[in-house]
């Protein structure tokens, strides 16, 4: 005897004690999949065949069984269920689920089942319980149907159970082997020449001959209809014709829409209300053969719910699906992929209001449906509405998976008016922005698995994610500007130069070691990380970004808070910038209407100058002040001839060293009085509409960039840099040497880069720029006696790892992060990335490095 069931569902075993239940599902069941009342009474008392736990341990199997359920997990309930009272919650659990139960039930011949009790041990109960429970079988199991099992097996011999197997059956809706490329078609409702028309822009050869429709790509791509093939166009019939022709030549698939549910129904007799435009496919078959009738109902009441497809990347369904239904099978499945969800009142048009699903969805899978007119399709948390109101006048949308791209064709005219007007006029801003209105503390708290293309999957501790919510919420600006966070940058590694601590010989050695050949030292500019993101206009930073009346753009630091209290000053600058990408060219060499910019903002930030007046300078003025009288005193005993030599030379050592820190400081702060005291120095292009930038070489983002130096020179600094070939030791000399140029002349350094923005060694991703600081600089951030060789010793011990590794997966969170965006995808998975770099910067990693 062979028993077929679904791939998911709930087997409830239904039989006496001894009738060999346990044993068969050991037989041919995972042990991961049997859920059995005497593990889980043994699970709690150490003994299975404790009676006492048995509520308990019933309890414990009713989580199980839920628990695998809703993972999608076959599971298999090992209880005698005998009686109706016991299976109801198994029934109804499957219900609640989604997914259908099956019952194999083990109605064999008493005399087997009290001869196979007397040769166990382990069973302390007189044959009475086993005849009392076939009883209750016998009494119960031939109404298993009705009360909710869609599956019924029964076992009367025992030779039956010994020779059974079992295979699992494919559910309708699963097509998770099918992985594309399709094109999706929205509701055409009769639009055939508008059907013609799509799929030979789609690039299919469609051809019609005496057997219907031939219907091919040549690059083997496939059409995907989402439903409501009927009603209210011109042809009904034929659009039928054409889409049975590509389904059963394997040349696409369809799913089942209200409207051809309803038509299957009207054709096969039912009584159905003949309303919303099926009296014209009614009109239109009326001549037709009664074979040719039944062919169409027959086709279109074998449509199926949804389709689950491409390793469960894709679903589409006529109305949508939440991610809880997806590849399940019930009454709920299907009415809500045919008619979505409504809340049982109606509108001013007497159509039923809908809960809008897709608001809340938060399914990995893309979901693709039609269902509801709407002028224009949109992305809204990975779902779309493919239905564009054709037969209205609309136009008729497809969708090309896994491109993205939408395709459409306009309606030849109006075919049927709409009930409701199908608003034409476009929204100021997108669907998923409107929806992004609020951040959701679930989607960015705990402990957090981010995956990443360049890096793979970066771990957010939990209560690291705990300060970055503090920071974002309190300090941030609008985030929806915060698309993109800078990551930290780690230094060389110590330097073996004497009174050095870095020096341009390791990250050149570094990057050589690992297989570049070339790189860019670029100068680094005394200022402060910043982010620019400029608009075109207030219009494009309302329908890209969702930001209404706050300018044209936003200047933020790395941590996402603004750089500027006050909004003018910004917007005066952002405006010195968008016309300087005017005057450069870049909106129409890039096809863009916004830039986003990683710079540095000089001078320091004013709470970063604050806190070297308040707390770096007062530590060299009063030293200097200190070590001055000090050395006054020492004057005055050596004229009275007494001499302290090694005090006097080792007070004036530490006097210079505090007036070089006092001097040190000074360089990195000026007086801003306007507009005009304040320099940018962009060094990437990060990102514009449609692309990222990380694709291009630094020397190339130098380039851009200098352009818009070169239209804006009184705001926007070029920044110095060279390519280095690290195979020509000329060439790195030269390098080392315009380090110690800038150094001496009191600059901070250099930062070197491989020349890929994204570069990979030997071992994988490699650091995506080394600063080398210099000697002065370094003065600020170690104390004004860093280079007395006590400290220094102690310095050269520093490591780092940690900081390198840190600065590898907050890289590839922000390369992360604009990829989202660029992909539109929802505000809260660009945000999980830059939640994930505000998260990591909390790490416990010296600040000094």
């Amino acid at each position: 005897m062979h028993i077929d069931i679904p791939e998911l569902c709930l087997v409830m075993l239904v039989g006496a004690t001894g009738s060999g239940k346990s044993t068969f599902a050991r037989k041919h069941f995972l042990p991961t999949e049997v859920v059995s009342s005497d593990f889980c009474r043994a699970a709690l008392a150490d003994d299975e065949n404790d009676q006492s736990v048995t509520n308990h341990a019933f309890e414990l199997m009713r989580l199980m069984v839920s628990k695998r359920l809703k993972l999608g997990r076959l599971t298999v309930v090992d209880a005698t269920n005998v009686q109706p009272a016991s299976r109801k919650g198994w029934i109804e659990l499957a219900k609640e689920h989604n997914v259908f139960c099956v019952a194999i039930v083990f109605d064999l011949p008493e005399k087997v089942m009290m001869e196979r009790h007397a040769q166990r041990t382990d069973r302390h109960f007189g044959e009475h319980v086993i005849r009392n429970q076939r009883n209750d079988l016998g009494r119960s199991f031939r109404g298993l149907e009705r009360e909710g099992c869609r599956f019924v097996h029964v076992f009367k011999r025992a030779e039956q159970v010994d020779e059974a197997s079992v295979g699992r059956t494919r559910l309708w809706t699963n097509l998770r082997a099918e992985k594309g490329p399709f094109d999706i078609v929205g509701d055409i409702h009769g639009c055939m020449d508008e059907l013609v028309q799509l799929t030979q822009k789609l690039g299919y050869e469609a051809t019609h001959g005496e057997h219907g429709w031939q219907v091919r790509h040549p690059d083997g791509r496939r059409l995907v209809f989402v439903g409501d093939l009927v009603d209210r166009g011109p042809d009904s019939p034929a659009v039928v014709h054409f889409v049975q022709s590509v389904v059963s030549s394997g040349a696409g698939f369809c799913v089942a829409g209200n409207h051809d549910v309803k038509l299957a129904r009207a054709l096969m007799g039912k009584d159905v209300k003949v309303t919303y435009g099926l009296e014209r496919s009614l009109e239109q078959l009326e001549g037709a053969a009664s074979d040719a009738k039944h062919n169409i109902a027959q086709f279109l009441d074998g449509l199926v719910s949804h389709y689950v497809m491409d390793d469960g990347k894709l679903v589409v369904a006529h109305a949508g699906l939440s991610e809880e239904l997806q590849g399940r099978s019930s009454a709920r499945v299907r009415t809500f992929a045919m008619y979505g969800e409504t809340t049982g009142e109606t509108d001013e048009f007497g159509l039923p209001v809908r809960y809008n699903w897709a608001q809340s969805y938060r399914g990995k899978a893309m979901v693709v449906y039609g269902h509801t007119p709407v002028p224009e399709a949109e992305w809204l948390n990975n779902t779309i509405c493919l239905d564009t109101g054709c037969v209205f006048g609309g136009k008729l949308t497809a969708l090309r998976y896994p491109e993205k791209e939408l395709v459409s064709v306009p309606a030849a005219r109006e075919y049927y008016a709409p009930v409701k007007p199908l608003v034409i006029a476009a929204p100021q801003m997108s669907a998923q922005l409107a929806a992004d209105d609020m951040l959701d503390f679930a989607d960015v708290s705990g402990k957090r698995y981010i995956k990443t293309e360049v890096f793979g999957t970066v771990q957010v501790r939990e209560e690291n994610a705990a300060a970055a919510l503090e920071v974002m919420s309190r300090f941030a600006a609008n985030p929806r500007w915060l698309i993109y966070l800078p990551p930290t940058m780690s230094p060389s590694e110590t330097s073996s130069e004497p009174n050095l601590l870095e020096h341009p010989v390791e990250a050149l050695a570094y990057y050589r070691k690992s297989g570049v050949t070339r790189v860019v030292c670029e100068e680094k500019h005394m200022g402060s990380r910043a982010v620019v993101i400029v608009c075109k206009n207030a219009d494009v930073a309302l329908r890209r970004f969702g930001v209404a009346d706050e300018g044209i753009g936003v200047v933020y630091t790395r941590t996402g808070r603004s750089f500027f209290p006050d909004k003018a000053v910004e917007q005066s600058l952002l405006s010195l910038v968008a016309g300087a990408v005017e005057q450069a060219g870049l909106w129409e060499e890039l096809s863009t209407d916004w830039l986003c910019l990683d710079c540095e903002l000089m001078p320091w930030s004013a709470k970063a100058i604050e806190l070297i007046r308040t707390q770096y300078a007062p530590v060299a003025v009063s030293g200097a002040a200190t070590l001055a009288g000090l050395q006054e005193l020492l004057g005055q005993a050596q004229e009275q001839g007494r001499t302290f030599d090694a005090l006097q030379g080792s007070t004036t050592e530490r006097l210079q060293s505090v007036r070089q820190y006092r001097d040190a400081y000074g360089r990195y702060c000026w007086d801003v009085v306007g507009l005009s005291d304040i320099r940018l120095a962009p060094f990437h292009l990060l990102a514009a509409e449609g692309r990222t930038f990380v694709d291009r070489t630094h020397d190339w983002h130098m380039s851009m960039l200098g352009k818009l130096a070169a239209a804006q020179p009184s705001l926007i600094v070029a920044t110095p840099y060279r390519v280095v070939n690290l195979e020509d030791k000329a060439d790195c000399a030269g390098a080392i040497d315009w380090w110690k140029a800038l150094t001496d002349k009191g600059g901070e350094g250099m930062v070197v880069k491989p020349l890929d923005y994204i570069a990979r060694g030997r071992k994988g991703l490699l650091q995506p720029a080394i600063k080398c600081r210099g000697p002065e600089y370094l003065r600020i951030i170690y104390g004004p006696e860093y280079l007395r060789s006590t400290n220094l010793e102690r310095l050269r011990e520093r490591g780092v790892a940690a900081k390198r590794s840190l600065a590898l997966k907050e890289f590839a969170l922000g390369v992360e992060s604009l990829s989202r965006f660029i992909r539109k995808e929802p505000l809260r998975s660009v945000h999980e990335c830059t939640f994930g770099v505000l998260a990591l910067e909390s790490e416990p990693i010296d600040p000094r490095l």
